[in-house]
């Protein structure tokens, strides 16, 4: 593959960008003056004034082709976890406390052990993330689809005077990586087609390849919330999705980041690289590459910041620093 294969595995992201974009454009035809709306362009989660101290919060998120490899091997009680963390993981990014989510299930018909198996996961993803799911959606569509495809929408409370947007970064500030435990729910596109001649059961990775292919997303809820309600000065959160750690360009501040001393790359991330020819840049900018989510804290706070996260995660680290360097993401 060259360095556009996850274009042609079927996934574009420049046509995604210009895809959101005239969503954007339309919504914004209907936009009032009195709109509630907190504006946090661009950012993970969005934020609605509930009266002048406090904001709802709210994300919507799926498991994207990661249900293919569920599929395959029949198995479906992990990707409900994987619907769950996809949504509190960017809910936790504007600094909101998750309270709930609901689920939208697509089947071509009902099959019950399915749905159960994924309600299993579905539970298991609310008790990490320490929310509840009162409800959510089953739609039998027939021809539509050819599987299930799970998705949700979550909601969370945060004080409107504690949004986390990353307006407040400034150069010098430490970036803190939580790692990753695998592809978590982004780009499987790539990886399938990159890992397409090996078998499941292939254990070159130490352990059935289907298993680390299933691996759930990991909840970094309860880490981040500690945090936050700690005295150290959280300037900004990311979630690591689908462009990697170009996802700190979300944050609002005119500021790039440098990083210096990533977390270490899971073996999973060399399999594709090397099984699917896929360039070191371009690697980067479609997985996670070893940290799933970073936090980015005043350089003051630097270590009380790492004791605390490292009591969820020890191999938490800096990874790096905001730069004066508007925009840009480079590594070093």
């Amino acid at each position: 593959m060259s360095q556009d294969a996850y274009e042609r595995a079927g996934v574009s992201q420049a046509g995604a960008d210009s895809a959101v974009d005239a969503l954007v454009a339309g919504l914004r035809k209907h936009a009032t003056e009195d709109a509630r709306t907190v504006p946090l362009p661009g950012h993970y989660a969005s934020v609605v004034r509930l009266d002048e101290r406090t904001g709802v919060a709210f994300t919507t998120d799926g498991v994207g082709t990661k249900l293919l490899i569920a599929e395959r091997l029949g198995r479906w009680d992990t990707v409900g976890i994987d619907c769950v963390a996809m949504n509190v993981n960017d809910l936790i990014c504007v600094g909101a406390e998750p309270l709930a989510m609901v689920d939208y299930l697509a089947v071509p018909s009902a099959d019950p052990d399915v749905c159960g198996a994924i309600g299993v996961g579905l539970g298991r993803g609310a008790e990490l993330a320490g929310i509840e799911i009162p409800g959510g959606e089953l739609a039998q569509l027939g021809e539509m689809v050819a599987g299930p495809d799970l998705s949700g929408a979550a909601i969370g409370s945060v004080a409107l005077d504690a949004i986390v947007d990353g307006a407040r970064v400034e150069p010098g500030d430490a970036v803190i990586g939580l790692p990753a435990n695998g592809l978590h729910s982004n780009g499987y596109t790539l990886a399938r087609r990159a890992l397409a001649e090996l078998g499941m059961d292939d254990d070159r990775l130490g352990r059935p390849l289907g298993e680390v292919l299933l691996e759930p997303t990991e909840i970094y809820v309860r880490a981040v919330l500690d945090l936050l309600r700690s005295d150290a000065d959280v300037r900004g959160l990311a979630h690591i999705t689908g462009d990697g750690l170009n996802n700190l360009k979300r944050l609002a501040a005119p500021v790039g980041y440098t990083i210096d001393e990533p977390l270490p790359v899971p073996a999973v991330f060399e399999l594709i690289a090397e099984l699917g020819s896929v360039s070191e840049d371009e690697m980067h900018e479609v997985f996670n590459m070893g940290c799933g989510f970073c936090c980015v804290v005043a350089a003051a706070d630097e270590d009380a910041a790492l004791e605390l996260l490292r009591r969820h995660y020890p191999e938490a680290k800096r990874i790096g620093r905001a730069t004066g360097r508007d925009g840009v993401v480079e590594r070093s």
